[in-house]
């Protein structure tokens, strides 16, 4: 049964006065759409509301996204300084990511590093990865390595060095790999909750108002083939 996040079963990885990191669950969208859902941010809002009584507005700053149908860290930011800073962070790549996927066909590789040209489509949203340059794409890389070998499956950890659109998904699903229930990128069938098995596992970077190290870990989803990665 897929569970929905609330201001009461949140997942708060980390919290302090300038910043709250949450491990989102399939389904939760992180900011406002179309489609009208509740958002995440609005949730972890009614979350810091509750918790500590406070009155009126309570600001939270979307500082990143994740697909939908991902799982793991997102960090928001309680204050503007904290936004401000988070934000350059982010934009600057001074941010260690690291996800972990499972993919049905065993990549060419057991280490790798991919580099492609992504091309979004905003029609139909995904986007295309190419080996060479193409007009509009523009440049995604990371590397993979196999951390698990099951009967039909293949665990992998991936660190990302750009931030592109759909990256894993496209780069993985260009090699052959498409990840667990990801019908849009090529796998064959959809996962009961509606998820895909790619999880943002870990953070590292420098808090951007106490200037520690911080090294965030998300729990992955408690599903028959995460427990056994």
């Amino acid at each position: 049964m897929k569970i929905v996040s609330t201001k009461d079963n949140l997942q708060v990885i980390h919290e302090d006065n300038h910043l709250i990191v949450v491990n989102k669950r399939v389904g939760d969208l992180v900011q406002g759409d179309k489609t009208g859902d509740k958002p995440l941010s609005e949730i972890v809002k009614e979350y810091i509301k509750d918790k500590y009584n406070k009155p009126g507005e309570v600001f939270l700053g979307v500082v990143h996204r994740l697909d939908r149908p991902t799982t793991g860290i997102v960090v928001f930011a309680r204050t503007s300084k904290a936004l401000t800073r988070l934000n350059e962070l982010f934009k600057n790549r001074e941010t260690q990511k690291t996800y972990w996927a499972v993919v049905k066909n065993k990549p060419p590789k057991q280490e790798d590093k991919l580099v492609h040209f992504l091309k979004r489509n905003e029609k139909n949203n995904t986007s295309k990865a190419h080996l060479k340059e193409v007009p509009d794409s523009k440049l995604a890389s990371l590397d993979y390595v196999i951390i698990k070998e099951l009967n039909n499956y293949f665990g992998l950890e991936i660190n990302l060095h750009t931030g592109r659109h759909h990256q894993i998904r496209a780069q993985l699903s260009a090699i052959g790999c498409p990840i667990k229930g990801d019908l849009k990128y090529g796998f064959d069938r959809s996962n009961p909750d509606g998820g895909i098995h790619l999880h943002a596992r870990k953070l590292i970077f420098i808090h951007p108002v106490s200037k520690e190290n911080l090294t965030l870990i998300a729990q992955i989803p408690n599903d028959i083939i995460w427990n056994i990665i």
